[in-house]
């Protein structure tokens, strides 16, 4: 389909994004029960009244989300703006619930797809190559449409972001980067990119102000909804870094040649910092801050110990709309890694 896109109708490549996103999304939940986990702190807070930044699951065993959650110890690693959306979701039955949040990954991820067309098109990138590039990789069909996952919510405003700064709304592009962030921490690499870029253009000013307002409001809504709790999820985000997924790069590194895992873990951070460092230098001396940022969020990908087929979506839509395609195909090897092993056939 991306050899064929740019040759095929936009009635056909849209076609088969819409049917197949569709498809995922009314299938039962795939493979991860991540979804469930939301339903429940959302639950924890409106239904017993516990805040989901200091009790896990497991202090409500008798909820009827908590049969289906995995992480039953764990508390809340995802940001207040995310949390406080789904309190609403308390109020309905849990199956109801998972279906409301597998429409708003599914309509995140044909967003993405249709923002980084639009995209595609100001950059000189074929758009309907950047939309299946983004919305029928596999991986995003199963798991982030399939397993509901708010990776892809959390890149579609900082996509937004993206876009706002890239037509010179600075302010909207802060506000919506905040907002990411505010979603999942993950979507933080993309801040120091966006910071350089605009300072290049000396329009930071606008972006700053943006993330400001934003945080404000933000902050306060989620301190009175959980007072100061809610920044603990922020360093339970962190924290995933000290676990292991078996087909991260920097593992499976470790196992393949038995060198020890501290050590190479340590030598990807540090290869990390030293790429995120060249970009920067790179930006501000006239590098395109869009590709920078692709580049930094392949290099997170690479770096990460802890690597799950959903963080995907972080690097595509940026690849899409990149303008290089090294790096795009990187990201299609990167597929092909984890797609045998995340993808059971």
């Amino acid at each position: 389909m991306l050899v064929a896109a740019p040759s095929l109708s936009g009635r056909v490549v849209w076609g088969a994004i819409a049917i197949l996103v569709a498809g995922f999304a009314i299938a039962p939940v795939l493979l991860s029960h991540d979804v469930y986990s939301y339903v429940d702190y959302a639950r924890l807070g409106v239904r017993h009244g516990l805040d989901p930044y200091v009790h896990p699951p497991l202090a409500a065993p008798g909820d009827p989300a908590f049969a289906q959650v995995a992480w039953t110890e764990s508390t809340s690693a995802y940001g207040p703006l995310f949390t406080l959306a789904t309190y609403p979701l308390a109020w309905l039955p849990v199956g109801v619930a998972v279906a409301a949040l597998k429409a708003v990954a599914a309509l995140s991820v044909l967003g993405l797809a249709a923002l980084s067309s639009r995209i595609a098109a100001w950059r000189g990138v074929d758009p309907l190559r950047a939309a299946a590039f983004v919305a029928l990789n596999p991986l995003v069909l199963v798991h982030v449409a399939g397993g509901a996952h708010n990776d892809g919510l959390t890149m579609l405003l900082a996509m937004l972001a993206v876009a706002a700064i890239l037509s010179a709304r600075e302010v909207a592009g802060g506000a919506a980067l905040l907002a990411a962030v505010a979603t999942k921490a993950s979507a933080a690499f993309l801040a120091p990119f966006a910071v350089a870029g605009t300072l290049r253009s000396g329009r930071w000013r606008g972006l700053l102000a943006g993330v400001a307002g934003a945080g404000v409001a933000i902050a306060i809504a989620a301190h009175l909804a959980f007072g100061w709790d809610w920044l603990s999820g922020f360093g339970l985000a962190g924290e995933n870094q000290s676990r292991t997924s078996h087909m991260s790069i920097p593992i499976a590194f470790a196992r393949l040649t038995g060198l020890g895992e501290g050590g190479v873990r340590l030598a990807a951070a540090i290869l990390f910092a030293a790429l995120v460092a060249y970009l920067l230098v790179w930006t501000w001396r006239g590098g395109d801050w869009v590709r920078a940022a692709a580049w930094a969020a392949l290099g997170l990908l690479l770096a990460t110990s802890w690597l799950l087929p959903w963080y995907l979506v972080w690097l595509l839509p940026l690849a899409a709309i990149s303008r290089d395609r090294p790096l795009q195909l990187l990201a299609l090897a990167l597929t092909a890694y984890q797609l045998g092993a995340r993808i059971p056939l």
